[in-house]
């Protein structure tokens, strides 16, 4: 009898991305489609019962063939009920049943997690964690978003909101975040952040700066050219890029002061920017780091980018699996995305 199969979802704003994995978390289809958010939502989870049964079809295969579905998600997430609530990028403003949905449109077992969650597990298993127990994750794109795997296992905090290194404090008094509070690391780390950081700096520079002129001529400013810009030695957009640097650094350094993970991994959109990104927090995180977790915590450059959330959704599945299948690094991973009870 063939072995049976994972299936990850992993819900964005603008796309929702499949994929049919090994139990060994191994891709071996990818497919997606557009999140259609009109109506309040009320499309996605039918579109997504809907794709999965469709590719079900198309590549000749049954429920019976999978050990069960796993998906990221925004918004907040109940684990034990399997609800999703408040997730306003996706016009969800009431509660949607997910997991009782989709299980009863797919005749699959369905787990679900934050999609911040979701990439910390799929980089710990199959990217830069190594698969280690204690590895911390910040994903860099529009906000901030995060996930700690401590002693194994994946830390929700009593209500859902463990990890939210967005929403740490890098400059008491500083840009007002959409969270309601002042100087949150997602202000400024974040794609938007940094844009804002580029606006702010550029008005009181009066030097020569290609960055400047792109600014004052109303040029639309993205994080890619600001950091694109800082490569090419563009005086402004280095200060940018460094007072970036230095906020990340500096939350990165405290995470791992608390915790001293073996890696912090950072990814996501800003992380394109690379090794230059993660040469500027490395320069604050040496000097802000204690002693013991500078010598023991490696910073790291995600390495599964968009395969990140379908990978690590699909490990939340895992826990369908009789354990006797799993091999030991499927076993590592069922634990870490296993709720703790």
């Amino acid at each position: 009898m063939a072995a049976k199969k994972l299936i990850g979802v992993d819900l964005g704003g603008t796309t929702i991305k499949f994929a049919i994995l090994t139990l060994d978390g191994i891709v071996q289809q990818k497919w997606s489609i557009p999140t259609n958010i009109l109506d309040e939502g009320s499309h996605i989870i039918p579109d997504i019962i809907q794709s999965i049964n469709h590719h079900l079809d198309l590549y000749q295969m049954n429920p019976d063939n999978f050990v069960g579905i796993g998906m990221g998600t925004p918004g907040t997430v109940d684990l034990d009920a399997g609800t999703v609530t408040a997730a306003y990028n996706l016009n969800w403003k009431t509660l949607q049943y997910a997991k009782r949905d989709i299980e009863s449109g797919t005749h699959m077992a369905f787990a679900l997690d934050n999609d911040a969650n979701v990439a910390a597990l799929g980089e710990r298993w199959k990217g830069a964690g190594d698969n280690e127990p204690d590895v911390d994750f910040i994903t860099l794109g529009t906000g901030v978003g995060g996930g700690i795997i401590a002693g194994g296992r994946l830390q929700h905090g009593v209500n859902g909101a463990g990890g939210e290194i967005g929403h740490v404090t890098v400059q008491p008094g500083g840009y007002l975040c959409t969270c309601g509070k002042h100087g949150c690391l997602e202000t400024y780390a974040s794609a938007t952040g940094v844009v804002h950081l580029a606006h702010d700096f550029a008005e009181e520079y009066s030097g020569n700066s290609t960055l400047k002129k792109m600014v004052d001529n109303g040029d639309e400013i993205t994080s890619k050219i600001v950091f694109d810009l800082a490569k090419q030695g563009d005086f402004l957009a280095n200060e940018v890029t460094n007072k970036v640097g230095q906020y990340l650094g500096l939350a990165v350094a405290n995470l791992a002061n608390v915790l001293n993970p073996s890696a912090v991994i950072i990814g996501g959109g800003v992380s394109a920017a690379g090794q230059f990104l993660l040469d500027l927090v490395n320069k604050t995180f040496q000097q802000e780091a204690f002693t013991t977790v500078r010598q023991s915590t490696q910073l790291k450059l995600a390495q599964l980018g968009n395969d990140a959330g379908v990978i690590g959704a699909s490990s939340l599945a895992l826990r369908f699996a009789d354990d006797i299948d799993l091999s030991e690094s499927a076993r590592v991973a069922n634990v870490a995305a296993t709720i703790v009870e």
